[in-house]
């Protein structure tokens, strides 16, 4: 199926050119931008390295340049009020400084829209805040649940541990995340425990999530505003009663769910492999964005094995890799961008930086369990 507008085969070959000549990141920079005939949007953006590299491919650079958008790199040593003019500012720092940069920024230029604010994006970068608005949700679709995993967090004192977990009554085995989520390696270190007399070896401040049977796949749900694309990702396999009886201590878990770990051409039980029902996808989309104030993110979500459709979201990433952008090679991006500026640069939306969208709750909500 093609989106509106999308490319065709032939200008997926005109797509090859050096991505240093479509932005204007480079000394060609000012050549390209006044070669595009009237650019009706100018996206600055401030990412890291990788980031670039990942998202800013030819074919989305060319595309975007084909609709009238350009993108230009901000220097992050010089005053942003320097810099553009931008209709959009697209960002993946998460230093305090630079939330409070964009937060002057706004308020001298309410025009610009920021995808997505920092105060919005600080929400995920706690585990435990992470799925507040998760836990707080509630949603149905004929027989399908969302829940979130019952959790406990712990920010000192190891040895207090087993106490805690007993008496917010967790199953083991457990799954230790770190709380805080800042993009390094470390954060997306997991592990597993086993039993209870190992959980004084965990390092707070943690994360502690009741491991959940899901027949070892894992559903990734990126979100583009309205735009979803669902993959699937191998995860931890199962554990049965044999693995309780015969493992002890914290077992460090392998990263799961990247692009590496692709499951979407597995052989699978069809049972197991089958994506969550599009209609809950659309209704969760549209739920969570309202709440988080989020549009570009994406949703790590399993099916319990055996559960009647019962669906638990473990964990919420802001603008995660590359897969987000690949959809119809980026023209999901390309359309989201327009859109999201002619919607927020109307009078009664340029309060964006400040709050959320409205949310108005959804009727015939079954109640999911509390973290």
């Amino acid at each position: 199926m093609r989106l509106r507008g999308d490319v065709s085969d032939d200008e997926e070959e005109d797509a090859v050119m050096d991505p240093a000549l479509l932005s204007s990141s480079s000394p060609n920079g000012a050549a390209v931008a006044a070669a595009v005939a009237s650019p009706r949007l100018v996206v600055g953006y401030a990412l890291t390295k990788k980031k670039v590299k990942s998202f800013l491919q030819p074919k989305l650079l060319l595309l975007a340049r084909k609709k009238g958008i350009i993108f230009i790199s901000i220097d992050e040593t010089r005053p942003l009020s320097e810099q553009g003019p931008f209709d959009i500012i697209l960002h993946k720092v998460t230093s305090k400084e630079w939330q409070q940069v964009l937060e002057d920024y706004h308020e001298v230029h309410p025009q610009v829209t920021i995808l997505d604010p920092p105060n919005a994006i600080e929400h995920l970068n706690n585990r435990q805040s992470m799925l507040e608005e998760v836990a707080d949700l509630s949603l149905s679709s004929f027989y399908e649940e969302v829940c979130t995993p019952r959790q406990v967090v712990i920010m000192k004192d190891p040895s207090s541990i087993p106490t805690a977990v007993a008496m917010a009554g967790l199953t083991l085995p457990l799954v230790a995340k770190p709380l805080v989520v800042d993009g390094t390696s470390k954060s997306h270190e997991l592990s597993l425990a086993y039993d209870e007399a190992s959980l004084s070896m965990l390092d707070p401040p943690l994360v502690l999530q009741e491991f959940v049977n899901h027949g070892g796949i894992l559903f990734k749900v990126y979100i583009i505003g309205e735009a979803i694309q669902v993959v699937r990702r191998f995860s931890v396999p199962d554990v049965n009663t044999y693995d309780l009886l015969n493992n002890v201590g914290i077992y460090r878990l392998p990263r799961v769910s990247c692009a590496a770990a692709s499951a979407d051409h597995a052989d699978l039980d069809p049972s197991i492999a089958e994506l969550p029902p599009r209609p809950l996808l659309e209704k969760l989309s549209r739920e969570l964005r309202g709440r988080l104030g989020l549009r570009l993110f994406n949703i790590d979500m399993i099916r319990e094995l055996g559960g009647n459709d019962r669906y638990y979201i473990i964990d919420i990433n802001y603008f995660p890799g590359v897969q987000l952008f690949c959809v119809s090679h980026g023209f999901a991006f390309v359309l989201f961008c327009q859109c999201v500026h002619e919607e927020l640069a109307r009078p009664n939306n340029l309060s964006q930086m400040r709050g959320k969208e409205v949310y108005q709750p959804e009727t015939s909500l079954c109640p999911s369990r509390p973290i």
